[in-house]
Formats: structure tokens, sequence, C-alpha cells
């Protein structure tokens, strides 16, 4: 029982939309990373998901003799520059833009932060930082900074693809145009540490963080009554079965713009695949998934999914190996 990222059969990402003006995209993130320790085993996992918050319980056991030590990592998603960033996200202004904490048996860990800034894959973080600016690609601060940089340094990283000048002049004679730039750089963002695992003993961490809720203004997969190209893509990824897709389409018949009345979809995102570094199987995994509303619809894979509550849904599974992301899909009807 040696998998740390739980790989299962659930990821909330974004599926193609019809109009990309009306679409957030998802931010996907997921859990801790370690390095190699086939002598740890993962007991247990407790993943709890919902549009506010996203937070997991691990219990981890040395079982050898000897105390392991190990780095520890969190990959925040990357944010791109101003060209190809269309996500969900509500910090711009922040390196812990998503509100991640952890902890081990109770006590509250300061990670270490490693932030990375590229264009074309060429690492322009200590140019950046040396001219004194901020790395985050979309935070006010990084732009007014950049408004204050000597006029030959602004051109130079116009020509080496860091920023772009996004004004507009209309030609009129007189009056010149104030640049307006934007970043074009990619930031990669990781919180990482070094953790103990005692010769013996039961380790328990835990960590949560606010998901990137992504989503569209109408339903994309059905229209006019009958499913889209993109259903079966959503039946792939979201696990729509066909009393789901019947009661969408019926949501839609009672759909009126005018009067305000129609339904959406909002996604979430959790990368499971990359914890293969504990090599096995997790001992006990459990999976809450909170809709929020009611009203809210929810869909995504599972094996033996009941509900739990007026909202909730549990998965729980022994000697669970994941094998796939997940990937949860809501429909949501306007307020």
């Amino acid at each position: 029982m040696k998998n740390a990222m739980l790989a299962g059969l659930f990821a909330l990402t974004m599926a193609a939309p019809a109009m990309a003006n009306d679409t957030s995209a998802v931010l996907e993130a997921g859990g801790l990373v370690y390095t190699r320790q086939d002598q740890v085993d993962m007991l247990s996992e407790d993943l709890f998901i919902s549009q506010e918050e996203i937070r997991v319980d691990y219990v981890f056991k040395n079982q050898s003799d000897t105390d392991l030590e190990t780095l520890v990592a969190f990959p925040m998603p990357e944010i791109g520059g101003y060209m190809d960033f269309n996500a969900a996200l509500d910090d711009f202004e922040h390196d812990n833009f998503m509100g991640f904490t952890v902890s081990q048996d109770g006590r509250k860990i300061e990670p270490q932060l490693q932030q990375r800034a590229t264009v074309n894959g060429i690492d322009m973080t200590e140019e950046i930082v040396g001219r004194g600016i901020s790395l985050l690609p979309l935070s006010e601060a990084t732009r007014a900074g950049i408004a204050r940089l000597p006029d030959d340094v602004r051109k130079d990283w116009e020509t080496r693809g860091l920023i772009v000048d996004t004004s507009y002049d209309p030609g009129v004679p007189g009056k010149p145009v104030e640049p307006e730039y934007e970043v074009l750089w990619k930031l990669e963002t990781v919180y990482w540490w070094r953790t103990t695992f005692p010769a013996g003993r039961e380790v328990k961490v835990h960590h949560s963080y606010r998901p990137s809720v992504g989503g569209t203004v109408a339903m994309t997969f059905i229209q006019d009554g009958k499913p889209t190209p993109q259903l079966d893509d959503y039946r792939e990824r979201y696990c729509i079965d066909d009393a789901f897709l019947k009661t969408a389409l019926k949501l839609e018949k009672q759909q009126n713009y005018d009067a305000g009345v129609y339904y959406f979809e909002k996604w979430m995102s959790y990368i499971l695949t990359t914890g293969a570094n504990w090599g096995g199987s997790i001992g006990k995994f459990k999976l809450t998934v909170d809709k929020g509303d009611e009203k809210n619809f929810v869909s995504f894979c599972g094996s033996n999914v009941r509900k739990v509550g007026p909202t909730r849904f549990e998965m729980t599974a022994t000697d669970f190996y994941p094998e796939k992301d997940l990937h949860i899909l809501l429909v949501v009807p306007s307020r």
C-alpha cells in the first residue's frame, strides 16, 4: 500500500466549451508528491471535495526499523500569461493563490516556496526578479512594476516575449497612446518541505486548499433537446449515464432565459495519477463529494458510490490502486 497521490477514478477537468468568452477552465491540482519510499505504506486516504475546499487526510506507516527522511512537494497549477490564460482563479495577487495549508501529526508545517517563470521553455526568473518585478503574471502589482521599468528594458522584454503592448492607437493626431503591457510568461509554483517517517510508527498528514471551479454559461453536452458531439467525451470524463442525460434533457426544456431560468455547468479537478511514487495500493480509500446545494446535479466516475446526505456522495474501497484522475461535473440552476 504505497501510493501517495491516489490516482483514482475521478477528476474535474474542463471540456471544450462552445463559447470561450463565457467559459472558465479548471486549474488542476492534486495531493502531495513524495520522493519514493518503498518501506512506507499508505494505510488510508480520506479525500473531501467541494466547491469551497479540497482537503485530504493521509495515514502512513514506516514498516522498516530505521527512520526515513523524504522530500514532500505540492505542485500548484501553472498560471499562464495574458494571451492563453482563461481559468477560474479567485486570487491573482498572492503566491499562495489557492490557500494551501499542510500539517503533520497536528503540527503545522511552513513549506518552502519555489517559483519559476518561463517563456517558450526558457527560464526568465532571474531576469524578472532582478528588476524587482513580482513573478505573478496576472497581478496588479506586476503590471504596475512593469509600467515603471525604463523604456529600453520594456522594449527588450517585448523582444524576448516577456510582455506585450495591448494598447490601441486610434490614430488621432496630437494624442499619443500610453502603452498597456500584459505579461506573457508562465509561472510554475511548488511548495516543498522535508519530513521524517519514524520507524514502525503511523504518521498523519493533512492538507487543504481552495479548488479552482471552472464552468460555462450553459449545458454544452446537450442543445435543443439533443445530445451534442461533446457528450461522448463527457461520458468518458464524468461517467454521465442515461439517467443523468435524461434529467439534463428535462432541465433544458424548463429553461427560460428571458425569465432568468437556466442551467449551466461547473467543473472541478483533482490530479490523482502522480501517486506512483508509492508503488502500490491504498489500504483504505474514502472519497466524499459535496455538490453544494440540493438543487445541483453531479456526475463523476467511481465504484459503489452512495448518497450519504442531502448533498454528499461517498465512495470507499480497500487496497485501492488509482489509475485515472478525478473529474466532477455539476449542473447548476441559475439563482
